[in-house]
């Protein structure tokens, strides 16, 4: 008996010892499993932080070349006149691209404001940049031909054509609009003339026909004779012949 109590507790021992290697196992294993799951985390991590990174050089690389050609084709439609000197490229070049390429939008305030005065070209331009705010008004300050030849420096060949193509429909329309009125030349009214000149200028040959003289306001002279018939006779300034008075010799008639 005494030799199987023996044996009994030999084998519990064995059976102790044995459950604790296999627990100090088990946690060993599962420590190491999860230290690889932690390593493939922190692995994959770093794999993505990288690709990230990667991928944000490649695109920060497109939006540079994409700025650079947007401005390389701004200055290519710029005239030769309006290029910048070397100066201005400097300061360019120190300028972000984003600033130099995309136009400053004015601000909701400078939108809603009135025109800058009641003039025609004021009212206009106001409704125009309300319409579009990135449209630019050039300053004209030439006469008319030199003011349009710039014009045509900054317009392409289409904008310049359709340009030309409005101006001929504007001058159409003020041909219409004021007619070209020839000149009337001023014709001299006839000057009105009395009974005793009228009576003096009759046109024609009249034999024996009688034409009274006048004087310088047209009234019948006070003498009035007829070559005709030789008389003579005095007359009041309407032509009216005073009795008694026609005769063929010498005769004095009263003022």
């Amino acid at each position: 008996m005494a030799e199987e109590q023996r044996d009994l507790i030999s084998d519990r021992g064995s059976l102790n010892v044995g459950a604790t290697q296999r627990s100090v196992l088990g946690r060993r294993a599962g420590l190491s499993v999860l230290s690889i799951l932690v390593a493939l985390l922190i692995a994959g991590q770093a794999v993505t932080v990288y690709f990230v990174y990667q991928q944000s050089g490649q695109i920060s690389k497109l939006t540079k070349t994409s700025q650079t050609l947007q401005l390389e084709a701004l200055q290519r439609k710029m005239p030769a006149s309006a290029k910048p000197v070397n100066k201005m490229k400097m300061a360019m070049v120190n300028t972000p691209l984003a600033m130099r390429v995309l136009p400053l939008a004015p601000s909701v305030a400078d939108m809603d404001m009135a025109p800058a005065s009641n003039k025609t070209e004021d009212q206009v331009k106001h409704l125009l940049l309300q319409a579009d705010p990135r449209k630019m008004f050039p300053e004209l300050k030439d006469n008319l031909m030199d003011n349009l030849k710039s014009l045509k420096k900054t317009m392409t060949d289409a904008d310049w054509k359709a340009f030309e193509s409005w101006m001929h429909k504007w001058l159409l329309f003020e041909m219409a609009k004021n007619p070209k009125v020839e000149d009337n030349k001023a014709i001299p009214a006839e000057k009105v003339q009395t009974k005793c000149q009228a009576e003096a200028n009759s046109k024609g040959v009249h034999p024996g026909h009688f034409r009274p003289r006048c004087d310088e306001n047209g009234d019948y002279l006070p003498k009035q004779c007829n070559p005709s018939t030789g008389y003579c006779w005095c007359s009041y300034k309407n032509g009216t012949k005073i009795e008694g008075t026609a005769t063929r010799e010498k005769l004095e008639c009263p003022e």
